[in-house]
């Protein structure tokens, strides 16, 4: 006889697991008793090794926390302190925004919610990029597809003014015409190339980065290329030559860069609570492409991904604004720091079963 099974017991912090931002509950001795996922991506640290342990364990000992924390349990009200400067050994300096409320519960007795004090900016700062990025490749699409048109009628006439010369030396120029013609076609069609339908399917990852590294290693056999893989990430939906194409270009660049000495790391890890695409996914792969070389100039920092801006004398600008709007495509994100000596291209996938095409 089948008896009803009780239902499975709700963690009484589980709405907290939806929040984007990070969320710390802690008793009256300041013990750690919960962190929510997005405490855990913005710490760099995980619940395991955290919840049991003083607050002073995850943020170290921030100027004015430990006399606000007090003032909350001794008055029972709300605290809210700006500019706080999480600060811990071997690990990136934090400026966070902090808000103490008091909480009933048998479990806690603070809940402390951080945000990043440029989380917002940053994220009206990569809006108004991408709008400019987007009228940017309009531009260029439009113009190519009207320089495409006539350069078929200029290679045609070329041919068939080759065919009445008779002097082999005047053959050379329309020979000349042809070739050129031919590369201005090859450019346009990069130009356009990105905006192709895409053929999504479950990949592994590292199986597009190996792709990567062996193209790399033979174009560039003196470049060191090391891998730095989570080998526990989950498939990913997308399709797998476009995510081959965008990240062989940034590679390619960081070998190009490098000059035949230095060395790329390919890199995977994953990210939670991620906001994609105005979305919010609560898995998402982060993959990094970093280089020890000498570091984008200044001058372009802020445009590398507009088409047509390179670094490089003999660079067509088209590289990195195609791994964008690919990765685009995947509803993913790229992300660049540099400085002498160290370059950083991270890119951020949703880890999900269906990808809109």
């Amino acid at each position: 006889m089948q008896t009803d099974q009780p239902p499975s017991p709700v963690s009484p912090f589980a709405g907290l697991e939806l929040l984007s931002s990070a969320v710390v509950l802690v008793d009256d001795e300041l013990i750690v008793r919960y962190l929510n996922p997005g405490a855990e991506n913005l710490f760099a640290a995980s619940s395991r090794k955290i919840v049991g342990y003083s607050l002073r364990r995850l943020l170290g000992e921030p100027a004015g926390l430990a006399n606000a924390l007090n003032n909350v349990l001794r008055d029972n009200w709300s605290y809210t302190g700006h500019n706080l400067t999480v600060a811990r050994p071997g690990m990136e300096t934090l400026q966070l925004d902090c808000t103490v409320t008091p909480v009933d519960s048998v479990n806690a007795r603070l809940l402390l919610e951080f945000r990043p004090m440029d989380a917002h900016l940053k994220v009206a700062r990569e809006e108004q990029l991408a709008h400019q990025q987007q009228a940017s490749r309009e531009l260029i699409r439009n113009l190519a597809h009207e320089i495409k048109n006539p350069l078929g009628g200029i290679r045609g006439s070329a041919q068939l003014l080759e065919r009445e010369l008779d002097d082999p030396q005047l053959r050379e120029y329309t020979q000349v015409i042809i070739a050129e013609v031919d590369r201005l076609q090859d450019l346009m069609n990069r130009l356009l190339t990105s905006h192709r339908m895409m053929q999504p399917s479950q990949l592994n990852p590292h199986d597009v980065l190996e792709r990567v590294r062996r193209l790399i290693l033979a174009e560039f056999p003196s470049v060191g290329v090391r891998r730095d893989y989570d080998t526990s990430l989950p498939y990913i939906t997308g399709d797998r030559e476009q995510l081959i194409q965008a990240i062989l270009n940034i590679a390619r660049n960081a070998a190009q860069a490098l000059h035949g000495d230095g060395e790329i790391v390919l890199r995977t890890r994953a990210a939670r609570q991620v906001t994609l695409a105005k979305r919010r996914f609560k898995l998402a792969l982060q993959l990094q492409v970093i280089d020890n070389g000498p570091g984008i100039p200044d001058s372009i920092r802020d445009k590398i991904f507009y088409p047509l801006v390179s670094g490089r004398e003999n660079g067509s600008g088209l590289g990195l604004s195609l791994a964008q709007s690919f990765i685009e495509q995947h509803q993913g994100a790229i992300e660049v720091e540099s400085r002498p000596g160290r370059t950083c291209f991270t890119i951020f996938l949703p880890i999900a079963r269906d990808l809109e095409s």
